[in-house]
């Protein structure tokens, strides 16, 4: 018995192991086959992820370089916001950049290159500036600049900077602008391996010491003018150019043909300006076919340069995006509106309150109040969200328009949410906070589906031209009643050139300037003064 005892032991033993290989064999097969299953359904279901978030890009590729208008020549971390809010935040431009402009803005790149800051060019140049006060007799060469002066609020400012790099463009001459202020705080460089940032050293910024940049100044070329005192026999080795609301024709008309023979001979330039001067230069015949070339569609000017040449800080970009998707992300529709009082006493006023309703109601952008009756007939289980977003040194107008639609329902069963950035009551021009919050409520508003904004306000033109929006614009009060109408849509979405020279140059001396071109058109919210862009009908 023992025998068969200790016989068969040994076969269940032989048999366990052989069911222990089996088993092994089994499970490791069955891992296999899982590990197969997981890896076959992860690759489906990155296939079908794909799939979902390529879907609208097969159809709208995003174009994060905004159809040429950008270089992929910067660090995408250094400025999140050049590549990120081209297809991120905002439906893909239907307005496309020539391509002559495309390629005009990689020549002027290269030219910057050779002789911005830190060039052996530039060091060159401002040694000759300083030393000569006559460069009649000396070639110039390729590196010529223009110093862009900042003055005034944010919104004139970036207007003014695409003014003086669109005419730096046309010129070849190389933009450098004034670093005392908070330009680096807010954008970011535009143009890769090099800096458009003034050095602090600058001479001529030192000598305003003693000298301010206005019409008193010794080379302000407008009174030069006047005065009969510049030739093409003596040419300086810098002039002032001052474009700002005080500026007589003389001024202005620096563009013209034959101011531009002897301003071509100088080196250096200094302009100051709060004004969107663009349309004038429409009007300098030699200037007029390249902007022709550069700009087929010609109410696009500001859309474009703004695009290339703006890029808000990380800094900034941040309170963008916050706000955006804290209150606009998850909307169907968004509306902006930007309100700005142009009073001593600004503030809230209910007839400025009341024309924005009137003007929003009219235009069908929101929707009337429901009689207290219709609420429960009008409600529905998945009602339309429409975002205001309204922008104003006074937080009364957001909270009236709040509260406005929190009391009733509207009439269409649309919840209307209303939001404001901030309401800082007073414009505090180069603090750096709130300069940042005010370009940041620039891109929000251009962020948008549509727009309304104040008559005159220089932050609602760039705010509506970058997001390549046809605003609505709020007229200007008389007293303290409300326009009626209240508001006029635009059809053109360029800012508007608020004190533009009252004729052309000689061959339309006299001529009204609003008379000259066809596209060159009186503005809606400034028709006794204002010019504007329109593209032709």
């Amino acid at each position: 018995m023992y025998h068969k005892f200790q016989i068969s032991g040994k076969v269940f033993m032989a048999l366990g192991l052989k069911m222990k290989i089996l088993i092994t064999v089994l499970f490791s097969c069955v891992l296999i086959w899982s590990t197969m299953l997981l890896s076959s359904s992860n690759n489906n279901f990155k296939d079908q992820f794909l799939d979902n978030t390529t879907s609208d890009s097969k159809e709208t590729p995003r174009d994060t370089l905004l159809g040429g208008l950008l270089t992929a020549d910067f660090d995408e971390g250094s400025c999140l916001s050049r590549y990120h809010k081209s297809f991120l935040y905002r439906q893909p431009s239907p307005y496309k950049p020539s391509e002559y402009l495309v390629s005009k803005l990689r020549s002027y790149e290269r030219l910057h290159k050779r002789c911005g800051p830190d060039t052996n060019a530039y060091k060159k140049a401002t040694e000759n500036l300083v030393r000569d006060e006559n460069y009649a007799s000396k070639s110039v060469g390729e590196c010529r600049y223009i110093v862009w002066v900042a003055g005034y609020g944010l919104g004139n400012r970036m207007l003014t900077l695409a003014s003086v790099f669109l005419y730096a463009l046309l010129t070849e001459r190389i933009i450098l602008v004034d670093n005392s202020k908070d330009v680096n705080d807010i954008l970011c460089e535009p143009f890769p391996g090099t800096s458009w940032l003034l050095p602090l050293d600058f001479p001529l910024m030192n000598y305003t010491y003693a000298y301010s940049y206005n019409k008193e100044y010794p080379r302000c070329y407008g009174t030069m003018v006047k005065n009969n005192t510049i030739n093409s026999t003596s040419i300086p080795h810098h002039l002032y150019l001052h474009n700002l609301h005080d500026s007589r024709d003389e001024d202005k008309m620096f563009f013209c043909e034959k101011d531009q023979s002897l301003i071509n001979k100088v080196p250096w330039l200094i302009i100051q300006a709060n004004v969107y001067f663009v349309p004038s230069l429409w009007f300098n015949p030699t200037f007029q076919p390249e902007l022709m070339k550069l700009f087929p569609q010609k109410d696009t000017v500001f859309h474009h340069l703004a695009r290339y040449l703006f890029h808000p800080t990380n800094q900034v970009w941040g309170m963008i995006t916050r706000h955006y998707h804290a209150h606009l992300a998850r909307a169907d529709e968004t509306l902006g509106i930007q309100i700005r009082v142009f009073r001593k006493d600004a503030g809230y006023f209910k007839h400025v309150m009341d024309q924005i309703v009137s003007c929003t109601q009219r235009a069908k952008l929101l929707p009337e109040l429901a009689a207290q009756e219709e609420t429960q007939a009008n409600m529905t289980y998945t009602p339309k969200v429409k975002a205001v977003l309204v922008t104003s040194l006074y937080p009364e107008y957001s909270d009236n328009l709040k509260n406005m639609f929190w009391e009733r329902p509207s009439s269409t069963g649309e919840i209307i949410e209303v939001s404001q950035p901030s309401g800082e009551r007073v414009q505090q021009t180069d603090k750096k906070l709130h300069d940042q919050k005010a370009l940041a409520e620039m891109y929000l508003l251009s962020l948008t589906d549509n727009i309304v904004t104040s008559a005159w306000s220089t932050f609602g033109y760039v705010s509506y031209s970058i997001g390549g929006l046809k605003p609505w614009l709020l007229h200007t009060p008389r007293g303290n009643k409300t326009p009626d109408p209240p508001c006029v849509r635009s059809t053109s979405m360029e800012p508007c050139y608020l004190t533009p020279p009252s004729h052309g140059c000689d061959a339309d001396w006299g001529k009204n300037s609003g008379k000259i071109f066809p596209f060159v058109k009186s503005c809606e919210d400034v028709v006794y003064s204002g010019l504007k862009l329109h593209d032709e009908l």
